[in-house]
């Protein structure tokens, strides 16, 4: 384990800046057995912050593995009600929710990816109304990582054991910009000022679509909607209550016009999806939806996730971040998203966040989908973001504004 000291200045991070827990109100954990010793240190932090009640979902990637080789497609199909009206009391209860990941690289693998797809699908439409409540920022909510012996051992090949822990764990805070001679509150405070910065810059110039293209084959145009919203770092539920969603965060995103992605882009890094791990991938996009797409390993596992729903096949956000981040300077693949997304512009396939258009978030989804907001069960992230990568953004009178060079903002 690392340093009680740090430890503690990461779970206070997660808690007054990530989730902002505000007094009296109740907080959701959601952890794996693996991260046990986090989530401890959470709850000591939410309650000195003035928590009500500390609700922790413990989970466990190996009992669901199991679960997921042995149980029936049938049975897989099953939501029980008890997690459903759980889930509904969280919501009327006016909870906030802090997850923590902590992926075992590679777990899945073998398993029958049908019933891993039966399964996902029949959970997401059960708690459909719970992922509407958290994408529309109806809460605070945010996601932090933590390590795992396995997931560290994967970044860290030529290290064994606790040895390979703690250089995660000190990677993690890194990341994190939580050290032991700064305070990271103060430090996240900085730095979504930046981050707001660069928000305005983009929003002030509308631009009706961006053009990326580098050495590696990505060439690809991207509409955006109109009166789009350009976001990152903190944000606001819609009762006006700030939070980071992502511990790291180092993007800018915003939301594309369903039907307006042409082109190719190539992936630059690994994305880890149903346990398994798509490797040097790329997809091409026509009136923006994948038309051909192709990976060395796992395409089969890419192909769930681009038919996992009419959606899927489309993308719901465009994120900008500069290759000269710390995280990318840091030269770690961590096989996380929540990490790698942070190192690299990235783009997702799958459902639109609501806040990245005006008035979104006050908007049903017919008037959303009517602006061209897509929409979906999924919601995955893929990094793309190189060293030689150049966007240009053109405005609606067809004027061209270079907003990248050599990878990195020059706006």
């Amino acid at each position: 384990m690392p340093k009680q000291e740090l430890l503690n200045k990461y779970a206070q991070l997660a808690v007054n800046i990530g989730a902002n827990v505000q007094p009296d109100q109740m907080v959701v954990i959601r952890s794996t057995t693996e991260t046990k010793e986090f989530a401890r240190a959470l709850t000591k932090q939410a309650y000195e912050a003035g928590a009500s009640k500390v609700q922790v979902q413990w989970g466990d990637d190996y009992v669901s593995r199991y679960g997921l080789e042995h149980q029936s497609e049938d049975t897989l199909k099953e939501v029980p009600e008890w997690l459903v009206n759980q889930t509904q009391h969280f919501i009327d209860e006016g909870a906030c929710f802090i997850s923590i990941t902590s992926p075992i690289p590679g777990l899945n693998k073998g398993l029958d990816s049908k019933k891993m797809q039966t399964a996902s699908i029949a959970r997401m439409k059960k708690l459909s109304f719970f992922q509407n409540h958290m994408m529309g920022n109806k809460a605070q909510w945010t996601i932090v990582g933590a390590p795992n012996q396995v997931w560290a051992e994967k970044v860290f090949s030529d290290l064994k054991g606790e040895e390979a822990v703690e250089k995660l764990w000190d990677a993690i805070f890194k990341a994190c910009r939580v050290t032991e001679n700064t305070n990271p509150v103060d430090e996240w405070e900085q730095h979504n000022e930046t981050l707001t910065k660069h928000n305005n810059i983009l929003n002030d110039y509308q631009f009706a679509k961006l053009h990326f293209k580098n050495s590696l084959g990505t060439d690809i145009t991207i509409e955006l909607v109109d009166n789009h919203v350009w976001a990152g770092g903190n944000e606001h539920t819609t009762s006006g209550v700030e939070f980071n969603p992502n511990i790291p965060t180092e993007e800018t995103f915003t939301m594309p016009y369903k039907t307006g992605t042409n082109g190719k882009v190539v992936a630059t890094k690994p994305l880890n999806y149903q346990g398994n791990l798509i490797e040097d991938f790329w997809l091409e996009f026509k009136d923006g939806k994948v038309v051909d797409y192709d990976a060395k390993k796992e395409k089969d596992t890419l192909k769930n996730l681009i038919e996992y729903d009419e959606g899927s096949s489309y993308l719901g956000e465009i994120a900008l971040i500069s290759y000269n981040s710390p995280i990318s300077n840091s030269g770690i693949l961590f096989y996380n998203t929540l990490f790698d997304e942070n190192a690299s512009c990235h783009m997702a396939l799958g459902r639109a966040y609501p806040m990245n258009v005006q008035g979104g978030t006050e908007m049903s989804q017919e008037q959303l989908e009517a602006l061209g907001s897509n929409h979906s069960m999924a919601h995955s992230d893929f990094m793309f973001g190189s060293a030689d990568l150049e966007v240009k953004g053109i405005t609606k009178d067809g004027k061209e504004v270079q907003i990248f060079k050599n990878g990195d903002f020059i706006i």
